[in-house]
């Protein structure tokens, strides 16, 4: 059986981006259990807000495509979704809905969400670490694109102290929340990979 193929991104292109230390954090510790990471910036696919007529009039963007592609490679994907007023980042669902219309005749019709693993986190300066983005994003992949999305979590409050000089988690909860979805994203992609 092949190793397992990991992408993982954040919801935000921000330069400090306490999401994106999130990403980083969850690709070493993915890539501590000699699994294979990609770590790709949104910041590098730009793409113009979704809208029919403008679908209707120039087709899916070049970059939507490209942005499917990376996706379709790899088994398991970890979103760090940053909580932008009680929901979901206008960037990171802007690249989901483009993504979604992506049609790929040779896929019989399957959409890139389904027949891979997600798994989802957050790192908030508020005290609800980013749980309602979460939730939000949850809803979007689960309910509105058939992905299949762990139930292991991270999420992390008072995200401006919760790093460690060497980018780790200084909080012992939200370190045990990440190893313990970082574990169930490898036990279930390998499970995927079965069948």
């Amino acid at each position: 059986m092949r190793h397992p193929k990991f992408l993982v991104f954040s919801g935000s292109a921000r330069s400090g981006s306490h999401n994106v230390k999130l990403a980083a954090l969850v690709k070493k510790h993915l890539a501590l259990a000699d699994a294979q990471v990609t770590q790709i910036s949104l910041a590098d696919y730009p793409l113009p807000l979704y809208d029919g007529d403008l679908e209707d009039n120039d087709g899916v963007p070049e970059n939507a495509r490209k942005l499917k592609r990376v996706i379709q490679g790899h088994d398991g994907v970890f979103i760090a979704c940053p909580e932008y007023n009680a929901g979901i980042t206008p960037l990171l669902k802007n690249a989901l809905d483009w993504v979604s219309r992506v049609k790929d005749p040779d896929a019989g019709g399957v959409s890139v969400f389904k027949g891979r693993v997600f798994a989802l986190g957050a790192a908030s300066p508020g005290n609800f670490g980013g749980m309602r983005g979460l939730i939000g994003t949850r809803s979007i992949l689960e309910v509105g694109l058939g992905a299949l999305v762990l139930p292991e979590m991270v999420s992390i409050p008072g995200a401006g102290a919760a790093f460690d000089v060497n980018g780790g988690l200084a909080n012992e909860r939200a370190a045990k929340q990440l190893q313990s979805m970082v574990q169930a994203l490898l036990h279930h992609t390998g499970k995927n990979l079965l069948h």
